[in-house]
């Protein structure tokens, strides 16, 4: 921008020359002239006065692709902070896993030892055990599996923290359902005012627009006020001058009507990016809202999936316990039990992203 602007400021410069002139008489003899008669200083001042506003839109139009770039920071730090958030939720849903599969695990092992019982008193087959022994090993290595998704998903939040991947990372738990209202109309409006990349986008055609001012207003003139001083010849003789110049470039190749072309070709491609944009975003938010919405109901769901199958296996429990249920009962319920718990805490993990990328949609970090 100050690059821009620059020419309109007063331009100040100083020369200096010196040469030594050898020509020949017409009698074909040569004639020496001294050093000092073609020797010069002076100083130069020029100052651009008037130029039909070609600087002033170029300096408009550097300004506004500057302030492009301050939006990019923002678009970066927006970025940052959504993958943080979804890193985070991913970490309490690793979290969440463990307890899911250490309960499980605590209820295959309770069941190993029903098993076993009953099968020391002979009222249930050695088959009993082996399965009890099969799902109890199912479930550590489930744990296991979920143990190092937390490892992951902990080097994961670092890394998006800039961090050491090795810092142990303690994280507060907020993986709950926590009921949003959403106003659409306001976060459409929200969003065309919040999101860096529609006002970069505006931004960018404004910037298109002064220079194809200026590619218009090359075909004008340019008024220059001039001075000079220093001295002249061996003895410095004072020599000033001041005066007016102006410049008028009627023809040079074609080359002003093709910049203004190109500016103009610029200029409507950057207005229809800010049109697609604006589209792009709204169709962002639609979609956030949509996953929104989507991930609620599914909390809904699997918190009632949970509560039908922590029934069946509390049934299932007290049928193999009281000599009428089989063990393979026992095993699916709590392979449903857990699974249920898994789709819970999953939907809850979605839901956390879900809120996280409707704020990215809209420009909140």
């Amino acid at each position: 921008m100050n690059q821009a602007f620059a020419p309109l400021l007063p331009q100040l410069s100083a020369q200096v020359g010196a040469a030594r002139v050898r020509s020949t008489s017409s009698g074909g003899q040569p004639q020496d002239s001294q050093f000092a008669d073609t020797f010069a200083a002076q100083l130069l001042l020029s100052q651009l006065l008037f130029d039909f506003g070609k600087n002033l839109a170029e300096t408009e139009g550097r300004r506004k692709l500057a302030e492009v770039e301050v939006e990019n920071v923002e678009l970066q730090r927006q970025l940052i902070s959504a993958t943080v958030k979804e890193a985070y939720t991913n970490t309490l849903f690793s979290q969440r896993l463990i307890r899911v599969q250490e309960q499980a695990q605590e209820r295959a092992e309770l069941n190993l030892r029903s098993a076993k019982g009953f099968f020391e008193v002979g009222t249930r087959p050695k088959s009993d055990v082996a399965r009890a022994e099969v799902d109890v090993a199912n479930a550590k290595l489930d744990l296991i599996r979920a143990k190092n998704a937390l490892r992951s998903a902990i080097v994961a939040l670092n890394t998006a923290m800039a961090i050491n991947v090795d810092t142990w990372t303690q994280i507060v738990d907020n993986l709950i359902y926590q009921a949003v209202v959403l106003d659409r109309q306001q976060l459409r409006s929200e969003s065309l005012r919040q999101r860096p990349e529609y006002r970069s986008a505006k931004l960018t055609a404004a910037a298109a627009e002064a220079r194809e001012r200026k590619a218009f207003r090359d075909f004008l003139p340019d008024l220059t006020g001039q001075g000079a001083y220093g001295a002249t010849q061996k003895d410095l003789n004072e020599a000033w001058s001041i005066g007016l110049s102006l410049n008028w470039s009627f023809f040079d190749g074609g080359g002003r009507i093709a910049r203004y072309q190109e500016a103009k070709a610029l200029l409507e491609g950057a207005r229809a990016a800010v049109k697609s944009t604006e589209l792009s975003i709204l169709q962002n938010v639609e979609q956030a809202e949509i996953a929104v919405e989507e991930t609620a109901e599914r909390i809904q769901a699997a918190q009632a999936l949970v509560a039908s199958a922590q029934e069946n296996f509390r049934l299932a429990q007290g049928r193999f316990d009281a000599g009428v249920g089989t063990i393979l009962e026992l095993t699916d319920a709590q392979l449903a039990l857990t699974q249920a718990q898994n789709t819970e805490s999953q939907a809850l993990a979605d839901y956390r992203i879900a809120l996280a990328r409707l704020d990215r949609a809209v420009g909140r970090r």
